[in-house]
């Protein structure tokens, strides 16, 4: 199966950016998006073979996450449980025979860290959720997650010490996860690679010097790991500040 996620930075605007371009030859088994900044009926993707579920923000024009998948899923759930609701769509979850697919993009603790508590409060309730679904069959949990875990994931890590994304508290709820059973899918493949990112800033020639940061994710249960085949980060892909992310696995 091939697999891919991509923070879009808004549907809209990565459409005419060439996302059906990309979207058409990769030709994905299941595709992954987030940040779509719309509200249903704003746009219609003819995406031919594809079944379509989208979790919409209740704020205009932010947040949001969509899943397309060739086959039908069992189920569909909205959300990361009832215990935590939250109104930003940010978490789809694909329920197919062998595994769950978790689609999420994690809330941003914004640069002056006014939302850290919230965030250290979602992944809380993520890890809680993704253990559980885990402890039914294997989990690819997949997304714009928002954090560098390690120095090799960022280009100026020793600057970016403490700021949103790099904090001790993200990191040390990405490692929190990885050891309860489940691994990062491109580090398990590609331990020592550096100068890989997924995101960059806007600001002048940061993503032509590749100064960027890896904080899209594919992370998988642990007992899928002889199962990987390959990740790639398509780093030459526009069409917004993030780039796709694909995972082959062979289920």
């Amino acid at each position: 199966m091939k697999l891919v996620t991509w923070n879009v930075n808004g549907i809209r605007a990565c459409v005419k950016k060439g996302f059906l371009d990309f979207f058409n030859a990769i030709d994905a088994d299941i595709f992954c998006i987030q940040e779509s900044k719309l509200q249903e009926g704003q746009i219609q993707l003819a995406l031919d073979g594809y079944h379509q579920f989208w979790n919409y923000a209740e704020r205009k024009g932010y947040s949001g996450t969509a899943v397309f998948s060739k086959q039908k899923p069992l189920s569909v759930i909205y959300g990361i449980g009832e215990d935590f609701p939250e109104t930003e769509g940010r978490a789809i979850t694909l329920e197919f025979e062998s595994f769950y697919l978790v689609n999420v993009y994690t809330p941003n603790s914004k640069r002056d860290l006014s939302r850290l508590d919230y965030r250290i409060e979602w992944e809380k309730q993520l890890q809680l959720y993704v253990k559980t679904l885990d402890a039914q069959k294997p989990v690819i949990y997949c997304g714009d997650l928002n954090v560098a875990h390690q120095e090799i994931d960022l280009k100026n890590a020793k600057s970016n010490i403490g700021n949103s994304g790099f904090t001790e508290e993200e990191r040390g709820a990405m490692s929190q996860l990885l050891s309860h059973g489940f691994i990062d899918a491109f580090r398990y493949v590609y331990p020592k690679k550096t100068d890989v990112y997924t995101w960059w800033s806007y600001m002048a020639k940061v993503r032509e010097r590749n100064i960027g940061w890896r904080i899209d994710y594919f992370i998988v249960s642990e007992r899928l790991k002889n199962k990987l085949i390959d990740t790639d980060i398509h780093c030459s892909v526009m069409g917004s500040d993030h780039c796709p992310v694909q995972l082959s696995i062979n289920l």
